[in-house]
């Protein structure tokens, strides 16, 4: 069965990545294959929700992660969508479905303490990499870009006489974060660094390897756990976790949620809240210490 038309559609209105598109469509041919064997048929347009569930019965009696059959079944749920929106059905199979439970795994993000230790009692390198690592740092904590993002800044969408710089964002939309005096710094000390490398590939790309091609995101994923590691004695060390303490971080100090959303680059409200778990703490200490019913007042 062919889904040449649904790739378009998510390649081109939707914006999706290729590797998504690719995730998808490994999926309906996955399930497609599923009801060929079982009901005979390769016809996915035609199936009923009874026998979508009889497949998530049989990925979980696989062992399959929630996750993974929420992921799956989402990319099922939104072939159906792009069915209806082009008149190939009438209903979709999948509008009464509620995902499986998941675990949500609070990440902890670093403190205010365990930056400033990276940042201003570690040694960096005054060479190439050195500056470029110490900026990756900054950037991650100061913007809270994802790492993606990072990896795909390129030096046009730079600009220090205004100190911002232009992210491009899940869809590929665009949004510009602001840069702190400090960091503007760094990123022009590392510019200068930059033009003096003795071969570059990748000329358009701002992070580059001392050998002059795209940073990759493994590398930049090292470089966050090598120097946290020094500092940190969390489990997991990662750009995504200098993302959550830039938001934490903000939102402790009084940021408005809105604010923190724009400056993220989420689409809605609701995934910026995954970050205020810890910002409440600091709002429960602050109320337990200042409020004049409070115990610590008697």
């Amino acid at each position: 069965m062919s889904f040449k038309s649904f790739a378009d559609y998510l390649l081109l209105e939707k914006n999706y990545s290729a590797l998504t598109v690719k995730a998808y469509l490994n999926d309906l041919e996955t399930f497609s294959a599923f009801i060929t064997t079982e009901y005979g048929t390769n016809s996915i347009n035609q199936v009923n929700y009874p026998q979508i569930r009889h497949w998530i019965v049989s990925m979980v009696e696989s062992k399959l992660s929630n996750i993974s059959i929420n992921r799956k079944i989402s990319a099922l749920n939104t072939y159906y969508k792009f069915l209806l929106k082009i008149g190939a059905i009438k209903t979709n199979p999948l509008y009464k479905h509620k995902a499986l439970k998941t675990s949500k795994k609070i990440q902890v993000p670093f403190s205010e303490d365990e930056v400033k230790a990276v940042l201003n009692n570690l040694h960096f390198d005054k060479d190439f990499e050195g500056i470029r690592n110490k900026l990756i740092i900054e950037l991650f904590y100061t913007t809270g870009i994802r790492r993606i993002e990072l990896v795909q800044l390129k030096l046009a969408h730079v600009d220090l006489a205004n100190k911002t710089l232009k992210v491009l964002g899940k869809r590929n939309k665009e949004r510009f974060v602001p840069l702190l005096n400090s960091v503007a710094q760094t990123l022009s000390n590392y510019i200068i660094s930059r033009s003096n490398l003795e071969q570059i590939t990748d000329n358009d790309m701002l992070f580059l390897t001392k050998k002059g091609i795209k940073i990759y995101e493994t590398l930049v994923y090292r470089i966050i756990n090598e120097y946290f590691s020094l500092a940190s004695s969390k489990v997991k060390k990662s750009p995504h976790i200098l993302r959550h303490s830039f938001a934490t971080h903000l939102l402790n100090q009084g940021a408005s949620l809105n604010a923190v959303k724009e400056l993220l680059g989420h689409s809605s409200l609701a995934a910026t809240q995954v970050y205020t778990h810890n910002s409440i703490k600091e709002l429960k200490k602050t109320h337990i210490n200042a409020h004049p019913r409070s115990e610590t007042k008697k």
